[in-house]
């Protein structure tokens, strides 16, 4: 019989984004943070019909966030300025919060700025809340536990 102390998984709705100098409020959906490294392969002349594998160029995934439309527009004024060439780069954190409210890890991004916005559908049929998303794009994640 286990004697140690239980440890649960954290829960996927209990989280923060902090995005330098944009204030807006919280976010229903945060997914797309993954990285990966290419293979290549290589072979010399006089090996075994074997190959090698190196690494070669690490790659981000693009972050994908949403939320219900408010009156804020501060996230919509920072893709919009991308639109007429002035980016702004930012950085960008997500943090997993425990049932207390503690932070417990932290993905970080650099350099990200969005590269696509999508408004929210509308139907009188509904009674949904009308959610807006944005797709951006960064040059390296890091994670702190």
């Amino acid at each position: 019989m286990a004697t140690g102390q239980r440890k649960d998984p954290y829960r996927n709705f209990r989280f923060r984004v902090e995005i330098d100098g944009l204030q807006q409020a919280g976010f229903t959906d945060v997914s797309g943070f993954d990285s990966s490294v290419d293979v290549i392969e290589y072979r010399e002349g006089n090996e075994v019909p074997t190959t090698r594998k190196l690494t070669g160029l690490t790659k981000y995934g693009n972050i994908s966030l949403k939320w219900g439309i408010t009156d804020s527009a501060e996230i919509y004024n920072w893709y919009n300025e991308v639109t007429k060439g002035n980016v702004q780069r930012k950085n960008i954190s997500i943090v997993l919060v425990d049932e207390t409210g503690s932070d417990k890890s932290r993905w970080n991004f650099i350099n990200a700025w969005p590269s696509k916005y999508d408004a929210p559908d509308f139907s009188a049929k509904s009674s949904d809340v009308g959610i807006e998303s944005l797709e951006i794009v960064h040059e390296g994640m890091t994670r702190e536990s």
